[in-house]
C-alpha cells in the first residue's frame, strides 16, 4: 500500500478527497502545517516516522510556508516526490518551487481525477510503463521472429538489429529479459549462416556499404558541399550504445541521416579501421602500401599509420583537402583537442576515441569492472556515464558551437561471449579469441565460419596455406591447454573479431549543429 502525506492548513475540508483515495487503496497521512509534516516523516536515519511515497503540499500556509516546508522535506528526504498545490499562478512562485525540485504542481481547485492522475504519474509510472512495454513486446514477438526467419538482404538484417536493440533497451530491467536474449541468439545464428552464404559475393560488383566505403559514402559528399566536417570514430561502438547516448548528443546536434553499415571481417581494429581510413581492403593496403601494414605476428601496434592511410585515400581521389587527425586515449589529451578545435582551418578533422575499447579490455581483466558491467544493460549504462562525464561530451558540444558537421561512427562492435569452443592451431596463430588466422586450424564446432581463400575477400595471407576462422553468435575460441581456465576467464566478457549482428552492423550517423 502506498502512503500519501497531505499537508494543508485546511485539511478538514479535504476529507472527501481523503475518503476517495482510501477507497482507491492508498493510506493517507495528514498534517495541517509544515512543522507537523516534517514530524510525520521522522528523522531520516531513525526507524520512527512514516514511510511516505509522495507529498501533496499546500503552498500558502501560515507559519512555516509551503516553500519552506518543501526545502526541509527535500533536505531530509530528497527521494520523495512533492506535488505543490497552490491558488497562485505567479511566475516567481512556480520558478522557486521548480528550483527546489518539485515533482509537479496543481492549481486549486483540484478534482479527484487530477490527484489520481498525479499519483499514477509519480509513483506508479514505472510499473505502468513496464507492463505496457512487456505487452507491446509480446504482441511484436512473432513479428520479430518472422523478420529473422525471412531476412534475405543486408537491409533486412539492419532492420532486425535496430528492432532487437530497441527491445534490448526497453526490456533491460524486465522479467522478460530472457525472451529478448533468446531472440537475439536466434537472430545471430540465422545471420551467421546468411553471412557464410553471402559474404564472398560482396567482393564482386555489388555490395552494401562496408568499412572501405565509409569515407567515400559519408564524408566526401559533405566536403564537396563545402561543409566543415568532424569525423568521430568511437572504437567498439555498438548500435545500442549509439541509441543510449543519442539523447545527450541531441542537446546540441540534430540527426541528419542515421544509417548502419557493415564491418568487414575480421571485425577487429587492425582490419576494419585501417580499411575505413585507407578506403581499401586489408589485402590492398598490404600490396599498395606495405610500409603501413602490420602483420598479425608483428610486435608493433596495428594502428600506427592511420593518418598516413587517410592521406593515401585523399591522394588517390586527387582531393586537395587538408585534415587534422587525433587519436584520444586519455582525458587530458581530449581536453587539448577541445582547445585546438577553435583554430581549425582544415575542412576535415578526424578524432579516434578509444575509451569503449579500453572499457571492454579492462572489463575482461578487472573483477570490479566485470561486476560493474555484468550484462548489456550495465555495459550501456557505463557507456552513457562515460559520455556524460568525459571530455568527449564537451568535445562534441564545442564542435557543434563551431559549426562542424559531425559524422559519428565506429570500426566494429562487440558481443558478449558465453560459450568456449576448442581450437587447435600452431604457435604462430594470432591471439584474438573471436577469429584465428593461421595454418592447419582445426575446430570441430559446427558454428564456425572458415575462409579458405582469404584473397577472395580482400584479406592478406601470412602463409600460402593460411586460412581465417571466425566464431559466430556468442562463441569464443580456447586452446585445449588450460581450456577450462580460459573458458571461465573469458566467459561473459565483451569481445570482437567474429560474426554477429552487434559486431558487424554498426552505426553511421551524420549530425548537424542545432545552432546552424
Amino acid at each position: 500500500m502506498n502512503t500519501i502525506l497531505w499537508v494543508d492548513d485546511e485539511i478538514d475540508l479535504l476529507q472527501p478527497y481523503i475518503i476517495y483515495l482510501k477507497g482507491k487503496g492508498y493510506e493517507v497521512v495528514t498534517a495541517s502545517n509544515g512543522e507537523d509534516a516534517i514530524e510525520a516523516f521522522g528523522h531520516p536515519h531513525s526507524t520512527a516516522g512514516t514511510a511516505v511515497d509522495i507529498v501533496f503540499l499546500d503552498e500558502n500556509m501560515p507559519g512555516m510556508s509551503g516553500l519552506e516546508t518543501l526545502q526541509e522535506i527535500k533536505r531530509l528526504h530528497p527521494e520523495v516526490p512533492v506535488v505543490m498545490i497552490t491558488k497562485s499562478e505567479e511566475e516567481h512562485i512556480m520558478e522557486q518551487a521548480i528550483g527546489e525540485k518539485i515533482a509537479d504542481y496543481l492549481i486549486k481547485p483540484v478534482n479527484p481525477s487530477q490527484i489520481l492522475l498525479c499519483l499514477k504519474k509519480h509513483i506508479h509510472s514505472r510499473d505502468i510503463v513496464s507492463e505496457q512495454v512487456q505487452q507491446n513486446y509480446r504482441q511484436e514477438w512473432s513479428d520479430i521472429s518472422y523478420m529473422i526467419d525471412t531476412a534475405s538482404t543486408i537491409e533486412e538484417w539492419q532492420a532486425v538489429e535496430r528492432t532487437l536493440s530497441k527491445w534490448d533497451i526497453e526490456l533491460e530491467n524486465s522479467s522478460m529479459r530472457s525472451m529478448i536474449d533468446d531472440q537475439r541468439a536466434q537472430a545471430n545464428a540465422a545471420f551467421s549462416k546468411w553471412i557464410a552464404k553471402n559474404y564472398e559475393s560482396w567482393f564482386g560488383s555489388e555490395r552494401p556499404v562496408m568499412s572501405q566505403d565509409v569515407m567515400k559514402h559519408a564524408v566526401f559528399p559533405l566536403l564537396d558541399n563545402g561543409e566543415k566536417v568532424l569525423l568521430c570514430v568511437i572504437d567498439n561502438f555498438r548500435y545500442d550504445q549509439w541509441k543510449t547516448i543519442q539523447p545527450l548528443i541531441s542537446e546540441f546536434y540534430s540527426v541528419q541521416t542515421e544509417e548502419q553499415y557493415t564491418s568487414i571481417l575480421p571485425t577487429a581494429t587492425q582490419y576494419a579501421r585501417n580499411a575505413i581510413f585507407a578506403g581499401l581492403l586489408p589485402l590492398q593496403i598490404q600490396e599498395m602500401y606495405p610500409q603501413y601494414w602490420v602483420e598479425e605476428g608483428d610486435e608493433e601496434s596495428k594502428n600506427l599509420h592511420e593518418k598516413e592511410l587517410v592521406q593515401t585515400l585523399l591522394d588517390r581521389y586527387r582531393r586537395r583537402e587538408s585534415f587534422n587527425y587525433w587519436k584520444v586515449n586519455e582525458s587530458d589529451f581530449c581536453e587539448r583537442v577541445i582547445g585546438q578545435l577553435k583554430g581549425v582551418q582544415a575542412p576535415l578533422s578526424i578524432v579516434v576515441l578509444n575509451f569503449i575499447d579500453m572499457l571492454s579490455h579492462s572489463r575482461t581483466e578487472s573483477k570490479m569492472m566485470r561486476e560493474l558491467a555484468n550484462d548489456e544493460a550495465a555495459y550501456r549504462s557505463l557507456t552513457l556515464s562515460w559520455f556524460r562525464h568525459s571530455p568527449t561530451y564537451e568535445l562534441l558540444r564545442r564542435a557543434a558551437e563551431l559549426g562542424f558537421t559531425l559524422v559519428l561512427t565506429t570500426d566494429h562492435g562487440t558481443t558478449r561471449v558465453k560459450n568456449a569452443v576448442q581450437i587447435i592451431a600452431d604457435k604462430n596463430t594470432n591471439t584474438n579469441i573471436r577469429y584465428k588466422v593461421g595454418k592447419a586450424l582445426n575446430c570441430n564446432a559446427k558454428t564456425v565460419m572458415t575462409i579458405e581463400q582469404p584473397k577472395r575477400v580482400g584479406l592478406p595471407c601470412p602463409n600460402v596455406s593460411s586460412s581465417y576462422m571466425f566464431c559466430t553468435g556468442n562463441d569464443f575460441f580456447a586452446y585445449p591447454n588450460q581450456f577450462n581456465y580460459y573458458a571461465q576467464y573469458y566467459r561473459n566478457t565483451f569481445q570482437h573479431g567474429g560474426i554477429s549482428l552487434e559486431e558487424m552492423i554498426i552505426p553511421l550517423v551524420t549530425l548537424v549543429p542545432k545552432s546552424r
